[in-house]
């Protein structure tokens, strides 16, 4: 192939300069409309099929596709930020609507089971966006000092790279062979209830050993698992999983000690990546706070931090400060909503519990709502606040270890 060739979804040799050509939904549709006559059952979907699949570029080895949810995001959140930053009413409107949207399109997506890169590329993208509007608009006033852009910087990076281990395997499970299906009747049948999406409440009180994803050395509990903790049984996958692992409907992976699917990162939050993934949310807010302060104290001075984001006089006088103070106000709401996040998934590692657990506990009314419903305690693997965090800082540290029953 050459670089402006590629192989199209239905296996044939295609170039980019006929890429409007022989599309026959588009044509069918154009036909329909044009003779109002309504659409077939799924014409929509064939129509945004095929043109997701003539959306490339050039490149070495055959034109590349480009994913169609990477591009809103590079291409909305420029226009609705110099839009909000023309008036304070547009801002206030603009501001108000973007959260709605984007919680919109993730129950949309979260509905029809999809994975969608639009989520990561609104957040690398609003990180790169905001650094270029402090550097371009707020440094030159000349009221940041090369420290404090340094200070930035290094956590924009530190950021970058705990974001970058947590995009990695969050502890899936291996897949068996093919022609190496298990056998478990007997077990299925008798103490593990099977279900077709592949999640399962999990009873009973959690066990030192390895198999759950505890380590020793931090807290002392029975070497034997207990009767009421079984392991189960994934029809998705063929295999039987440790307890505390979980079916990822979205990644189509069993992955060990499941927490959630995270649309931010287009991954699961595992076993092996979830203290990056808190550690990345702690970079990014530590930075985010600290940008937003620099940034107040730079075109609202005098002012204290909270006071200045409510009340700036002179902000919307020139167009500078009303980018500037408009991509505050964004930043502010994003950080707010990251920070619910980290917040309850701090309560979660204090009760040793996963999002996918409290859920299961909500759902079978199992569990505890404390603080307010902020955390649901299960009460099957707490043993304290310190137990706790020593297991959550320990996981990922020592490939589990595998009986005999675990083999597939």
């Amino acid at each position: 192939l050459c670089c402006c060739e590629y192989v199209d979804r239905r296996g044939r040799r295609n170039h980019l300069a006929a890429c409007c050509c022989d599309c026959e939904e588009l044509d069918d549709g154009c036909d329909r409309w044009l003779t109002c006559k309504s659409m077939p059952p799924g014409a929509l979907e064939r129509i945004a099929d095929t043109i997701a699949d003539r959306l490339r570029v050039p490149w070495f080895s055959g034109a590349v596709k480009i994913n169609v949810s990477l591009v809103p995001p590079l291409v909305l959140l420029p226009v609705f930020l110099h839009v909000a930053a023309l008036h304070f009413l547009l801002g206030l409107i603009i501001l108000t609507s973007l959260p709605v949207v984007v919680l919109w399109y993730y129950y949309l997506t979260h509905r029809r089971k999809e994975r969608t890169l639009f989520f990561l590329s609104l957040g690398l993208f609003s990180l790169g966006y905001m650094y270029y509007v402090f550097l371009r608009e707020v440094v030159p006033r000349g009221h940041v000092e090369h420290s404090q852009v340094v200070t930035l910087t290094c956590g924009l990076i530190l950021m970058l790279a705990a974001l970058s281990r947590a995009k990695k395997d969050p502890g899936y499970l291996p897949i068996p062979a093919g022609n190496e299906k298990p056998s478990h009747q007997g077990l299925h049948n008798k103490s593990i209830r099977g279900s077709s999406s592949g999640l399962h409440g999990i009873s009973g009180a959690a066990s030192s050993r390895a198999v759950n994803g505890e380590a020793k050395g931090y807290c002392r509990m029975s070497a034997e698992q207990p009767a009421g903790v079984k392991k189960d049984w994934c029809t998705k996958c063929q295999l039987v999983r440790p307890a505390r692992a979980g079916h990822c409907r979205l990644c189509g992976r069993c992955v060990r000690r499941l927490d959630h699917h995270c649309v931010w990162i287009n991954s699961c939050v595992g076993e092996q990546n979830h203290q990056a993934f808190i550690l990345a949310l702690s970079f990014f807010m530590l930075t985010s706070v600290y940008g937003i302060t620099l940034t107040l104290h730079t075109i609202c001075r005098g002012r204290s931090l909270f006071v200045a984001l409510f009340y700036c006089p002179g902000a919307y006088s020139d167009y500078s400060s009303a980018l500037s103070f408009t991509c505050v106000w964004y930043c502010a709401i994003v950080t707010a909503g990251m920070g619910y996040i980290l917040l309850i998934q701090l309560l979660n590692i204090s009760y040793n519990v996963t999002e996918r657990e409290a859920r299961l506990a909500l759902r079978d009314n199992t569990g505890r709502r404390l603080l307010g419903g902020l955390v649901i305690d299960t009460g099957q693997y707490n043993r304290g606040l310190l137990c706790n965090w020593g297991h959550f800082l320990s996981l990922g540290a020592s490939p589990p270890q595998r009986s005999a029953e675990d083999i597939v």
